[in-house]
């Protein structure tokens, strides 16, 4: 997903995208510790686009007390 695609999401989705990602990574972490995964850049991708939509979302929460 593309930062304009997360910027269009609403306060309360990009929370509930963030949690199902962070479970989708810790359980990537899990996998890769008992199986080496084929391609193992899929947990560092994952960790940019968890810090992508907190970005986004601590933008969000700004623009709306001002």
């Amino acid at each position: 997903m593309k930062a304009v695609e997360i910027r269009e999401l609403t306060v309360k989705e990009l929370g509930e995208r963030i949690e199902a990602e962070k479970k989708l990574l810790l359980k990537q972490k899990i996998n890769h510790a008992i199986t080496p995964m084929d391609n193992p850049i899929k947990i560092r991708e994952a960790r940019k686009y968890i810090a992508r939509m907190m970005t986004v979302l601590r933008q969000k929460e700004l623009s709306e007390k001002k």
